[in-house]
């Protein structure tokens, strides 16, 4: 499920997240869909793919929902074709910068919301 709206859109009509713009530690990526921007774009505009989980109208929410505990990043620009998409559970979102791992969950209340919203939370894995 791609979890909707809050996408930004290219002179040719295709919606794409943000692109992260600083690779310093300000990084962070969502507990839910692996998205990574800076923590201030999150604050700012949420979650592209998560727009439930409420970043952008609350901070508290983006210090609960995201992480700048993660491993590696891929960007992806068509993540519907992309092989690398679909072994990552993440070939439903759009276009931008995903991490490989996050080793957090995302918070029990932040999973319920998930489940009102008919949108599928897969934890990390465990070593």
């Amino acid at each position: 499920m791609r979890g909707g709206g809050g996408g930004m859109m290219d002179d040719g009509g295709v919606e794409h997240a943000q692109i992260p713009n600083s690779f310093g530690h300000e990084l962070r990526a969502c507990l839910r869909c692996r998205l990574v921007k800076t923590y201030d774009q999150f604050r700012e505009n949420g979650c592209e793919n998560c727009p439930f989980l409420d970043m952008d109208k609350d901070r508290d929410n983006v210090v609960s929902c995201t992480t700048a505990n993660f491993t590696g990043i891929i960007s992806l620009m068509d993540p519907n074709r992309s092989w690398a998409a679909r072994w990552l559970r993440i070939g439903r979102f759009i276009p931008g910068c995903y991490t490989l791992a996050v080793s957090e969950e995302l918070p029990e209340e932040y999973q319920g919301m998930c489940q009102d919203n008919n949108v599928q939370y897969f934890p990390p894995k465990r070593p």
